[in-house]
């Protein structure tokens, strides 16, 4: 069918003709539901004819279009019409490489940045288990502000197989590839990309793709293909058996040697030779760039001298290594005082480790880590090892190693409120046997550096306090205490203090043992991790990076506030201890959030993951939306709420802030501001503009905002000066908010009529509360653990879910009669590095639910020459 301007593809009206080729014809169009233009392809007949190739290619369309990255043309849409299969995506304004190569190797600056960014959109797709298998300068984009997008991830696989021949014994895409203009008449297909596995026509996984990006990193730099012949045969023995040709440099083109490392690293034959992953590869070449605003660099001491090393935003656990040995051979050559840290990897199990710690002697490290979807369970080897072991103590995890070799534990460690978890503190011996319970509720612990007494942070119900010795209170808020450390002197006690409940936002303080508290530096949006250096004249520890929205910068800050940065990392860097010889105890850990949205009546679950970091996911009460909320890099430090349609349709940022909640009307969202706890805004989810709610006297929680029936007011908790947390009725037309419950009380749940609520005191005591006044009536079959979901639209029935953690198991509780009995169950599809099934919604209707699986990966490190 021909298409021409002004004619209809679905909902889309063609504007003119973009251009041809293998995988049909593409047009400029508009989408007038959107108001934008948009790219579609018109694929070929093959895939109207073959009922199983369009499906496979539906599934990798659909795949695509979940990556949502920056370096990765994004999939809008797949359609058909009278007939004819098309793929929309977004237009791109620019040239493909091949254009640029066309005249010749591209600068070297510009290939550092192209080539970053082509390896993180690689990563990206790997993560999710989409491989391209035809990488090359054609289908890759550069748009006018210089942005590389990798194209046609998916179609490039169903072209591949729709396009196979046989030469030789080996399996082939003659599928063509436009060669350089200056050499006419010369036509090789993508054999020249292809790795030897490839040409051989065996398996092929992700590591192909690295070696295509070595092909065409090699020609970026050179503006030659490395394998390039005269035939299809000698171009295949060339990949199969020859090297690369070497890279030249000259007087005004100067190839960093490191560069060509990795190009010949991605080039190996052996696919076990080459990047492991596009992660590692990535990380590689941020290392040489020295330029990204994702990235990791180490201020390395070298007499008055500093050297930067950089890396980008999630690694895996042996690229450190990697890209400082990368880094160290162009660093070496030009300074021979310069100290080089060097990374001992201590594990390789798929799991989290929570917690490690050296052992007395720095010799021996012991961690707690959930490994291969098994309960936390303790660990311990030598620091200079690569074996690990278990110690015969109950499944715990670690708190605090004492000077005497005795180890305070946790038991039954579960998170409780955001970022806060607590457990039951208990001492052990190293050498195995039973733990002594000592205090239950926990956080955090650590012994008197003669191991004669612990102080801990003790979760108290309304606040959680700072004590040592166990009892006597030192300090508390309202908010927690985490990372609690004696210095070696013993004389005062450091400690992570974050001032909201929820949140990891927070300072770092230092307390003496008369309750003298000194704050040493300003707020960060996040942090984790924290240890004393062995002079004691510094704390070290992890934190944003707030310009690049990357987590846990390692840095130090004297006694007297001097805060200095050490080593810039990734997200994923925590801080766990250090030695006395200087020796530091780090980890890599990777978190994804996974948030499926399912139907309880048996139908199929969807994946709405959008950001591999989300928090606060809240569901419409007609199950079309959700918000949640995720830290942007460059965004504000009071976060961003995104709403997203349960369709499956892209997520839009509605602004800043901590979503609390969606009005029954779906027109307005609730969120809370970090950084002013007296305001809300009020954030629409169609057109309209956001406001703000302020109020002179009361401090709002992040905890949901229960919406009543007239879509004009909502219930939230709050507390005042000097007073406990009460619910408080708010007006979307503002006003101070009025109070409706007494001291001590969280709302937890809406009635369908909006006349009652139900409600738990800081005994844990629940009651059934009118938002008119009225006494309020105890319910007594809610059980310790349970947590109240949703209060059903028939107005009897709430959906309670049980303590476990990993899972999902309901109850449903009749709240006049006390009647329990099972409802539903859901279980994780993969416990693998599960945290946590954490954010469990139902409709009102208990037709569909949300639910977040948290996942967290960590590599354990031992870190020599950090300063």
């Amino acid at each position: 069918m021909a298409f021409t301007p002004g004619s209809k593809l679905g909902p889309y009206e063609i504007v003119s003709v973009l251009g041809a080729g293998g995988m049909g014809e593409v047009f400029r169009a508009h989408d007038s539901r959107l108001g934008r233009d948009v790219a579609v392809k018109v694929l070929p007949d093959i895939f109207n004819n073959d009922s199983e190739r369009l499906s496979r290619f539906e599934q990798e369309a659909r795949a695509v279009a979940a990556l949502n990255h920056p370096n990765i043309m994004s999939v809008f849409d797949i359609g058909e019409h009278n007939g004819t299969q098309y793929i929309v995506t977004e237009l791109l304004e620019g040239e493909t490489l091949r254009t640029k190569l066309n005249g010749g190797a591209l600068p070297v600056r510009r290939v550092q940045e192209y080539a970053l960014q082509i390896a993180q959109g690689l990563a990206a797709a790997h993560d999710k288990g989409i491989v391209h298998r035809d990488l090359k300068p054609e289908n890759i984009f550069i748009s006018k502000d210089g942005r590389a997008k990798i194209l046609d991830f998916g179609l490039a696989k169903q072209n591949a197989m729709a396009s196979m021949v046989t030469e030789g014994g080996a399996t082939l895409t003659s599928a063509p590839t436009a060669m350089p203009q200056t050499t006419p008449g010369v036509m090789l297909g993508t054999i020249g990309y292809m790795s030897p596995e490839q040409v051989r026509g065996v398996v092929a996984d992700h590591r192909s793709d690295i070696f295509s990006f070595g092909a065409v990193l090699h020609e970026m730099l050179s503006g030659e293909r490395p394998f390039r012949r005269d035939t299809s045969a000698e171009t295949m023995t060339a990949i199969l058996k020859e090297d690369p040709p070497e890279l030249l440099s000259s007087s005004s083109r100067i190839i960093p040697p490191g560069v060509d490392r990795i190009m010949r690293r991605c080039l190996e034959k052996d696919p076990d030779q080459r990047f492991q992953s596009a992660k590692d590869l990535a990380f590689a070449l941020d290392a040489m760039s020295g330029a990204s605003t994702s990235s990791l660099r180490a201020s390395i001491s070298a007499g008055t001298r500093k050297i930067s090393v950089s890396m980008p935003t999630v690694i895996s656990g042996a690229s450190i290594l990697l890209a400082l040995i990368v880094w160290g051979g162009v660093a070496l050559s030009r300074s021979n005082r310069a100290s080089i840290p060097t990374f001992h990897q201590l594990t390789s199990s798929r799991g989290f480790i929570r917690t490690a710690r050296f052992s007395p002697d720095g010799q021996t490290v012991v961690f707690g880590g959930a490994w291969n979807g098994e309960p936390l369970k303790l660990f311990f080897q030598r620091a200079d090892a690569n074996g690990y072991s278990p110690l015969a103590v109950p499944d715990a995890d670690l708190l605090a190693v004492s000077a005497t070799g005795e180890l305070a534990i946790a038991l039954n460690r579960k998170n409780i409120a955001g970022n806060s978890t607590t457990g039951t503190l208990a001492r052990t011996s190293f050498t195995g046997g039973s733990a002594r319970e000592v205090i239950e509720n926990v956080q955090d612990a650590d012994w008197s550096p003669n191991g004669s007494a612990i102080a801990v942070t003790h979760d108290v119900g309304t606040k959680y306090q700072l004590e040592y010795p166990i009892g006597k209170v030192l300090y508390e808020t309202t908010g927690y205490i985490s990372d609690i450390k004696f210095s070696h002197r013993g004389d005062k006690i450091a400690f992570m203090d974050h001032p909201i409940a929820q949140d990891d936002r927070g300072y770092i303080s230092v307390i003496d043992l008369s309750g003298k508290k000194k704050v040493l530096t300003p707020e960060y949006s996040s942090e984790r991790g924290l240890a004393w250096s062995p002079d004691d004249q510094e704390l070290w520890f992890g934190a944003v990076d707030e310009e690049s929205g990357n987590f846990n910068v390692l840095r130090g800050v004297t006694l007297s506030g001097k805060v200095r940065v050490i080593l810039r990392a990734p997200s994923n860097l925590k801080l766990h201890d250090i030695a006395r010889d200087g020796r530091v105890l780090l980890s890599t850990d990777s978190f994804q959030n996974n948030i499926s949205f399912g139907d309880l009546s048996g139908g199929t679950d969807r994946d709405l993951t959008w950001f591999d970091l989300t928090w606060q996911q809240f569901l419409s009460n007609d199950g079309k939306w959700y918000i949640f909320s995720t830290q942007e890099a460059g965004a504000s430090t009071d976060y961003s709420v995104y709403a997203r349609k349960t369709d499956g349709t892209p997520a839009i940022r509605l602004g800043d802030g901590n979503s609390q909640g969606i009005s029954p009307d779906n027109k307005w969202a609730v969120a809370g501001i970090a950084s002013n706890n007296k305001t809300l805004s009020l954030l629409p989810l169609g057109t309209g503009e956001a406001r703000k709610i302020k109020s002179e006297k009361v401090r709002f929680s992040f905890m949901p905002a229960l919406w009543m029936p007239d879509n004009k007011h909502f219930l939230i908790n709050g507390s005042e000066q000097d007073l406990g947390s009460r619910v408080y009725v708010m007006s979307l037309d503002g006003g101070e908010p009025k109070a409706i419950s007494p001291e001590n009380t969280l709302a937890l749940l809406i009635a369908p009529d909006g006349k009652h609520f139900l409600s738990q005191n800081t005994q844990g005591k629940y009651f059934v509360n009118t938002v008119e006044e009225g006494a309020p009536r105890e319910v007594t079959a809610i059980q310790t653990g349970e947590r109240p979901i949703q209060w059903l639209q028939d107005g009897k029935n709430i959906v309670l879910r049980t303590s476990k953690e990993k899972s999902v198991e309901t109850i449903l509780l009749d709240v006049d009669t006390g009647n329990r009995k099972p409802w539903k169950k859901i279980l994780p599809s993969n416990s693998v590095g599960l945290m946590e099934s954490g954010h469990f919604q139902v409709t009102p209707d208990g037709s569909h639910y949300l639910l977040f699986h948290g996942y967290a990966y960590s590599t354990l490190f031992v870190v020599k020459g950090l300063k």
